[in-house]
């Protein structure tokens, strides 16, 4: 059984010194998804690797996608069935085998507002779905249901405008540990792991890239790695990137911006999710694959070319939620049943339209120089082979075999045993003494890797008490970010490693003192450094919440980017 590594603040000490010496084989850029995940299929072919991320793992896109695994029903319409079905066999991977801790099957609802046209092209799509993910992770076929069952199903649905429905079934999870978990596993295999390490240029022997030059933003050192071969996976900063070699690049990457709500489970109540298509994009109302509580509502698709580390949901975007939302509910949603608002970048390949919807969700791996690879496109579900791609591309001018790509037999950290945990919740539960709701909480979140939390627990039985302001959580969860997952600051805490920033009212405000108070020592942090993460804390969720009144993408950002981000801000300040 793999042993995991833990990703705590002297292990990214140790992964920078180790990588400043010697040559990696592997250097990867972006610790999102994808490069996480090239990370781990490197790591695992016993290759030499380092893995840099400017902010924190999953801190761009990766943490503020729909939150689904699935195959893409709309590329259905654009006739893309080998896409479809590469990411429903990738679907039915994540879900059995590489992280059923965190991810699982939920059914959804496509409800039909024309009964006649729209159950014969929905019904047709959903089957052509169905039988190309015949065998793949979820649990039963589509059904047809009339207009009494799919209002007994979706009980907040409006009668006039539901005529019937189709059940169907998708995967979920949450984005951001998974991503965090993905880098977690690949140090487990012995990559070397840094977040808060910018890359400022390359390295170059002749017309070679041969390596990086990074500053940790921690301390504001610049660091020389070295590679034989530099993979950039930095999805919407891809182009950022690719400009550091100068001259045009390869590649050409579209940002298209995606703003979803999230509201009070009881304010719509349904036991099924709800997929359908508007004029503009597709909405989703999705069950939160962290707790009951909660509907992930979205989503929009937009062009965005202002500021990629803060992409802003302004008003317009949240009143077009709400309006196509609402067409379908029979109690209307409004601004105060909103407890969370985030917008993420999918980084699209550009192509001769200008219309994001229009653009290719399918990824691209080109080499633009000599010791350079860029992986750029996608789709979150389908990560995995897209990190293969950049890995086997990376790895054909190294003159000697490498080992073939084995992360479809991979299971992340927790993964491992967590079928038989979850058996044993309540047992698991007794002997630590929490609540049998508290373990499964937990289970959904760490999966097997939970007994590193309850070590936690036994070493300091104070931990085992819900965070102050944030009581969904337990302070050794808080701890656990830090000591165990690479958590440098607050905003990683209360944004990532938790969703505190939004499945509260106030954001996570009122959890900020307590959540740094716990932290503190471990990151060395004195009186002064724990109130400047708490005020930058507090001014980036005040920010937010200013874009999100503004009535459009310009003053969104401009209101958005009151908040400077707080890695910039440490590093500046030694």
């Amino acid at each position: 059984m793999l042993t995991p590594v833990a990703l705590g603040p002297e292990n990214r000490t140790q992964a920078l010194s180790a990588m400043a010496e010697g040559e990696l084989d592997i250097l990867v850029i972006g610790a999102g998804v994808v490069g996480a995940g090239a990370a781990l299929d490197a790591a695992s072919r016993g290759l030499r690797v380092g893995l840099v991320e400017a902010r924190d793992y999953a801190s761009g896109t990766s943490s503020r996608s729909s939150k689904l695994v699935h195959g893409g029903l709309r590329y259905l319409k654009q006739l893309e069935f080998p896409l479809v079905f590469e990411a429903l066999r990738e679907r039915a991977l994540i879900l059995h085998t590489l992280a059923p801790h965190l991810a699982r099957p939920v059914p959804f609802l496509f409800p039909l507002q024309r009964a006649g046209i729209d159950r014969l092209w929905a019904g047709a799509g959903i089957g052509v779905y169905d039988m190309l993910g015949a065998g793949k992770g979820v649990p039963g076929h589509h059904r047809h249901l009339g207009k009494k069952k799919t209002l007994k199903l979706f009980r907040g649905g409006k009668e006039g405008a539901i005529k019937g429905g189709v059940l169907f079934y998708e995967g979920q999870l949450d984005d951001a540990r998974h991503t965090m978990m993905l880098s977690r596993t690949a140090a487990s295999y012995g990559a070397l792991c840094a977040n808060s390490t910018r890359v400022v240029g390359f390295l170059r022997d002749g017309g070679k890239v041969v390596g990086a030059q990074v500053c940790d933003l921690e301390t504001g050192s610049l660091i020389d790695i070295r590679a034989r071969h530099v993979v950039n996976a930095a999805g919407a900063w891809t182009d950022e990137i690719q400009n550091m070699l100068g001259g045009k690049g390869k590649l050409k990457v579209h940002a298209s911006k995606g703003v979803h709500i999230v509201v009070p489970r009881d304010r719509i109540p349904s036991g099924v999710g709800l997929i359908t298509e508007t004029e503009k994009s597709l909405l989703f109302i999705i069950p939160c694959p962290w707790s009951d509580d909660f509907w992930i509502i979205g989503t929009t698709d937009t062009t965005w070319n202002l500021d990629l580390a803060h992409p802003a949901a302004s008003s317009k975007d949240i009143d077009y939620i709400l309006r196509e939302v609402n067409s379908l509910l029979k109690r209307p949603l409004s601004r105060d049943d909103i407890v969370g608002v985030f917008a993420g970048l999918r980084p699209l390949l550009a192509g001769e339209s200008d219309d994001s919807s229009t653009l290719s969700r399918e990824h691209a791996v080109v080499s633009p120089s000599p010791g350079l690879t860029i992986v750029a496109g996608g789709k979150y579900t389908t990560y995995r082979v897209m990190a293969k791609d950049a890995i086997d591309a990376a790895t054909t001018d190294f003159g000697t075999p490498v080992e073939p790509s084995r992360t479809e037999l991979v299971p992340l950290v927790g993964a491992e045993n967590f079928e038989q945990m979850w058996a044993a919740r309540a047992r698991l539960a007794a002997s630590a003494g929490i609540t049998v709701e508290r373990m499964e909480h937990l289970l959904r979140r760490y999966g097997s890797a939970v007994i590193e939390i309850l070590g936690l627990i036994a070493e300091n039985p104070e931990l085992a008490h819900p965070l102050p302001g944030g009581e969904r959580y337990l302070s050794a969860e808080i701890v656990y970010a830090v000591e165990f997952e690479g958590a440098l600051h607050l905003d990683d805490i209360l944004a990532r490693r938790t969703r505190l920033s939004i499945e509260t009212a106030d954001r996570g405000k009122a959890a900020a003192d307590a959540a740094a108070e716990l932290v503190a020592s471990r990151l060395g942090w004195d009186q002064v450094a724990t109130k400047r993460e708490v005020e930058h804390y507090t001014a980036r969720v005040d920010a937010e919440i200013e874009s999100q009144r503004q009535p459009d993408d310009h003053t969104a950002d401009a209101a958005r980017l009151g908040a400077p981000d707080v890695r910039v801000s440490v590093a500046t300040t030694k």
